[in-house]
């Protein structure tokens, strides 16, 4: 039995199901056994948190790299992962500046947003929380105070974001080589629009076994979290998957990734000082952060924007003809 095709697209065949279902269940095993040393521990306050977070971003690239060379074996691995070509390249270098500059966008866009809808207490203007912050921090060092005013050092934040899109990258390519790199390809036979959903979906609960433990969403009871989280990734996924599949490269796809968590803390700038902020309605991690990328994705949708890289130009989807690009 095999799942349904959108007109005059192929159908996901057996095979295709296995290897997704091979790919999934080891990016999920890894990730909690990864993990575990932190549910054994102290959980996010662990001290070696950070270096197991980082260690399960490549559960993804482990399980996807296990599928191509043990499972489907293709004659072009490179390119079934979407590594390679980088041709032609005014197209994927293209594509990479917009995967560096649109999800720093999103992210700061949530601010004002959150701000107009009165869920993120804002401070645009005095910076309190960030200057709070850095008092403290000069206090701590026997300072009166910080020698430079504090606006300046948020703009020089702000302006260096797009730096983290490249500090970042190996992790986030641990990701997307899954995620974007061959998951959201081996769907596209079911059509774009569930392809991004379903991969979107996968992405979100993947992150569980952190999210449970408090991450991202601290006040919030775990099943309510991993929703939360599932549904940003849904979302944001949905503009990596743009930039994956125009592209025909999954680098567009792990620099956005890599952008994307560099920026992620940006919130914390202009907050206003002594101010709570609730994850699952502020910053990108809320819902009143998903208005903004599900507006720019709708775009993307009605322009026919979504439509794999041509065939003829080295993208990785070879068989995608342009009936799977609309999902029928």
């Amino acid at each position: 039995m095999t799942a349904a095709a959108p007109p005059g697209g192929r159908r996901t065949s057996r095979r295709d199901l296995r290897s997704v279902a091979v790919f999934t269940g080891l990016a999920f095993a890894l990730a909690w056994l990864l993990a575990l040393p932190l549910w054994l521990g102290e959980g996010i306050a662990d001290p070696w948190f950070a270096p197991v977070a980082v260690a399960v971003m490549g559960t993804p690239a482990i399980a996807a790299l296990v599928v191509v060379f043990f499972v489907e074996r293709p004659p072009h691995k490179a390119r079934t992962l979407g590594l390679w070509p980088l041709r032609p390249a005014r197209r994927v270098l293209g594509y990479a500046a917009a995967g560096i500059l649109v999800p720093i966008a999103l992210v700061l866009a949530a601010l004002p947003v959150g701000a107009l809808l009165g869920v993120y207490p804002a401070d645009f203007t005095g910076f309190s929380a960030f200057r709070e912050v850095l008092d403290e921090q000069a206090g701590a060092l026997g300072a009166d105070g910080i020698p430079v005013p504090v606006g300046v050092l948020v703009a020089v934040q702000v302006a260096a974001l797009p730096m983290a899109a490249f500090v970042n990258l190996l992790p986030a390519l641990g990701e997307e080589l899954g995620w974007r790199g061959w998951l959201l390809p081996k769907l596209m036979p079911l059509g774009t629009l569930p392809a991004l959903l379903v991969s979107g979906v996968i992405w979100g609960a993947w992150h569980a076994p952190l999210i449970l433990l408090g991450y991202n969403y601290p006040d919030a009871p775990g099943w309510l979290a991993v929703v939360m989280m599932t549904g940003m990734c849904t979302v944001v996924g949905a503009v990596f998957g743009w930039l994956r599949l125009r592209s025909g490269s999954v680098w567009p796809a792990a620099l956005a990734h890599a952008a994307f968590n560099g920026a992620g803390g940006t919130y914390l700038l202009f907050a206003a000082a002594g101010e709570h902020i609730d994850t699952t309605q502020a910053t990108i991690l809320g819902w009143s952060g998903w208005i903004v990328p599900l507006a720019f994705v709708a775009v993307l949708v009605a322009t026919g924007r979504f439509a794999p890289a041509p065939s003829g130009q080295d993208a990785p989807l070879e068989d995608a003809g342009p009936e799977r690009a609309t999902g029928g």
